[in-house]
């Protein structure tokens, strides 16, 4: 994950905080916006039934007079508390609904209470008519009716004689009853507007509590995974950018070491793209360097062959032609013995100068003359070179180019050498029996060509030294040829490498740009 990246989600995972924390505060807020109304609205409802109440007790205790005027007051409260109670809406609807009905019920029963009321009044009046005494003593009568209609009912049976079964007895006895009725539905609605009042309270008590609640967790947590984040980040960064700088400057002293990579998904950001371009250009310069080191190898060896060939060329041309006269002159008489000496010395002199010309070859190392040519033509022509001999009898060898026709700019010449040496290097694994492949590949800019033979192979001892001069595995050889081959590739601006395992044959890998960058290139055919 890239450093913006990790910045990102540090910045997203905090805001993340902060907005569940404003949104849980604000959704808190409507909430106890809410159950503040609806607080308000039973503590109305609660003031408007304790005045209902008191409007309903002096209805009871005064006058004719003045009890219509408590009459209407009472009216006008439950209408009140109706209306209040039709626009509430609040998850308290049992409560609501239950206050509604006790309101409703008190509306009845109230108007029955008028009615009986006015029946007792009706009752009373034909009494007086009917009765002088009660006449006399109707006045207080009456005005107990709404107080203590009970006693009435009493005095009445006791004073007057008035049967159980009188209208006025059973006016006054359902009176009675339905005060106590409905003073009990009046304690009720205080009882519901105290509980709805209540709940309210908690509710907000309840919303001003999780709002501190979530204020003290949610902002720390706050605090802990920003700052947590950033300095996780921070660390993860400074540590390896101070491992970089310690191997950067191990390599300023010529230690070509890798940057450890944490394998951890965090470590893939920026820092560890440039761990990873880090250890790929030590890889290059350690390679760079050896490959400088050898050609600094090769170039004081080739001045060194250079003045041993010189030196040795003029006494070697000597002995030969000595030996060829001296064979020439020696005749039939001559002892076995001699002729068979001067034979070993004209051999083992060709075989010197034969060495020398190798040396002489690989001491001049001319400059590539760049041309256009086609590879599977210069492979073809390098394999005909060995084709003809007893050695190649029972070798398979095929060639794989893709495509099919490749143009590559190189000297041709030298090109031919390098296929030359390995495919007589190959035969000669193979001693003269198995299989030679050439697979060669378009890869951008580039062309790779793999030499492939199911010889001896080699173990990692050898292929480290394979292409140092006069390194050779072979009883005759000069050690020269892959050396020739190092640095032919080397001045076509390619690489030359190579695999194998002992009993699984060995690959030489070539890459060689298909154009030569600077370099003066002929247009004809190669």
């Amino acid at each position: 994950m890239y450093l913006q990246k990790k910045i990102l989600l540090s910045f997203f995972v905090s805001a993340l905080v902060i907005a569940l924390l404003s949104v849980f505060l604000y959704l808190n807020f409507i909430e106890m916006k809410k159950e503040t109304a609806f607080l308000e609205m039973t503590d109305t409802v609660r003031s408007k039934s304790l005045q209902l109440r008191r409007h309903e007790k002096n209805y009871f205790l005064f006058t004719r007079t003045k009890a219509d005027d408590e009459s209407k007051a009472i009216y006008r409260y439950l209408t009140e508390l109706e209306d209040i109670t039709k626009s509430v809406e609040s998850a308290h609807i049992e409560r609501i609904a239950s206050l509604k009905s006790l309101i409703q019920e008190y509306r009845v029963q109230f108007a029955a209470i008028e009615k009986s009321v006015g029946i007792a009044s009706g009752e009373s009046e034909r009494l007086k008519k009917a009765s002088p005494a009660y006449a006399k003593v109707s006045g207080l009568l009456e005005a107990n009716f709404l107080d203590k209609p009970l006693e009435d009912v009493g005095h009445l049976e006791k004073n007057f004689s008035l049967n159980t079964n009188h209208p006025l007895i059973i006016s006054l006895k359902e009176l009675d009853t339905e005060i106590t009725a409905i003073r009990k539905t009046g304690e009720n609605i205080l009882a519901v507007s105290k509980e709805l009042d209540k709940s309210a309270r908690e509710k907000v008590d309840g919303f001003i509590h999780a709002s501190r609640t979530a204020i003290l967790v949610f902002f720390p947590l706050f605090l802990a995974v920003g700052f947590g984040i950033f300095l996780f980040v921070m660390n993860s960064v400074v540590r390896r950018l101070r491992i970089l700088t310690s191997v950067v400057e191990k390599a300023g002293a010529g230690a070509f070491d890798h940057v450890a990579q944490t394998p951890e998904k965090w470590s893939k950001d920026e820092v560890g793209v440039l761990i990873e371009k880090f250890n790929y250009m030590e890889d290059r310069l350690s390679q760079r360097e050896k490959e400088l080191l050898h050609s600094r190898k090769l170039a004081a060896i080739g001045t060194f062959a250079a003045g041993v060939a010189h030196e040795l060329n003029n006494p070697l041309n000597n002995i030969y032609t000595t030996a060829q006269r001296l064979l020439k002159k020696s005749g039939d008489e001559c002892p076995p013995a001699v002729k068979k000496g001067l034979d070993d010395i004209f051999g083992q002199t060709m075989r010197v100068k034969s060495i020398v010309g190798e040396l002489l070859e690989f001491a001049r190392g001319r400059e590539p003359h760049f041309t256009a040519v086609e590879l599977r033509n210069l492979i073809s022509a390098a394999y005909r070179h060995l084709g003809n001999t007893p050695a190649t009898e029972r070798i398979s060898f095929a060639a794989e180019l893709h495509p099919p026709e490749i143009v590559i700019y190189a000297d041709p010449e030298q090109m031919e050498q390098v296929f030359i040496n390995l495919f007589s290097n190959a035969v000669d694994a193979m001693s003269g029996e198995g299989g030679l492949s050439v697979k060669a590949v378009e890869e951008d800019d580039h062309v790779v060509v793999r030499v492939a033979d199911t010889g001896k192979g080699m173990g990692q001892e050898t292929t480290e030294k394979i292409f140092e001069p006069f390194y050779t595995t072979k009883d005759k050889g000069t050690g020269l040829g892959l050396s020739i081959v190092f640095n032919i590739i080397q001045k076509h601006r390619g690489h030359v490498r190579v695999e194998s395992k002992e009993n699984e044959g060995t690959t030489f890998i070539i890459s060689l740009p298909k154009n030569i960058p600077g370099t003066n290139v002929a247009k004809s055919g190669g």
